[in-house]
């Protein structure tokens, strides 16, 4: 399709291969993107990934991904510096918004560019920190393990609970995908308390999501991650809207780097808030 904005912009579905150029510029901008991300994005969604050309050279790009009938959520909001200011970006979000349809849209975007992503009809919800640093090994967390495909019906079930919209195809990639491990955490009873997924990303390890049901919880599984992580620096992006845990990644020692905006175009169905330790991604949710 072309779009209606700036003379030679052509807007069109992107392929995987064409989101390796946009996730070097997502890492170009420092949002430290993981290594197998973008094959778990298009696997929950291959027609959400638009990028603008210019004389078949890529000059910007957007995603919208379809959760549900009800939920998407937008991310890789990028131009390439070179060539800002000149409204490649806009026509694409544009574009791309379409494919949306009628659903609530989320966002997690940079705070400068809240009051634009207002005027495209985007409700603060509540802000994200990133928090990066060497966390602490401390003893070996009771109740944790590594997740087994035994887990996998509870975990989903457990997911949903704390997002938006159910995500099966989504995490069925994510949990499996190159370099991720999961750890999983049960109470004596033997229920599920929670889980968290930890990956290899351009600049550091990447946490996401860590979902737990108490702050106990979310400790025991961030040990188990800094165990996984062997010293190496990891990353997490905490809802600052959940105070129990911004004040878990301050008491392991993690500062906060940079913040985002989470906004939605309209309601979203309830979930478990207090159970986010962490977003499993900036760029879906």
């Amino acid at each position: 399709m072309t779009s209606p904005g700036p003379v030679g912009l052509v807007v069109g579905q992107a392929t995987l291969d064409d989101w390796k150029t946009v996730g070097g510029w997502a890492a170009d901008e420092g949002w430290n993107p993981g290594l197998s991300d973008s094959v778990s994005f298009f696997a929950q969604d291959p027609d959400g990934f638009f990028i603008g050309r210019v004389d078949g050279e890529p000059v910007s790009a957007v995603s919208v991904v379809n959760y549900s009938a009800d939920y998407a959520f937008l991310g890789f909001y990028l131009v390439r510096p070179d060539l800002r200011g000149r409204g490649y970006g806009l026509a694409t979000w544009e574009a791309a918004l379409a494919h949306a349809g009628g659903r609530t849209v989320g966002l997690d975007g940079v705070v400068a560019q809240q009051d634009n992503y207002r005027k495209s009809g985007f409700e603060l919800a509540y802000r994200t920190a990133r928090f990066t640093g060497v966390a602490p090994v401390g003893e070996e967390p009771s109740g944790v393990r590594a997740a087994t495909s035994a887990d996998r019906a509870d975990v989903t079930a457990y997911d949903s609970a704390c997002c938006p919209a159910d995500r099966p195809v989504f995490l069925e990639s994510w949990l499996s995908a190159p370099g991720h491990r999961t750890f999983v955490r049960h109470t004596g009873e033997g229920r599920l308390s929670g889980y968290a997924v930890i990956r290899p990303a351009r600049d550091s390890l990447r946490i996401g999501p860590l979902f737990a049901d108490t702050a106990d919880d979310a400790r025991a599984l961030f040990s188990a991650l800094a165990a996984d992580a062997g010293g190496r620096t990891i990353a997490v992006d905490v809802p600052r809207a959940n105070t129990a845990a911004v004040a878990l990644a301050e008491e392991l020692g993690l500062a906060p780097s940079f913040e985002t905006a989470r906004m939605y175009t309209g309601p979203v169905r309830e979930f478990a808030g207090g159970r986010v330790y962490g977003v499993t991604s900036l760029e879906l949710g």
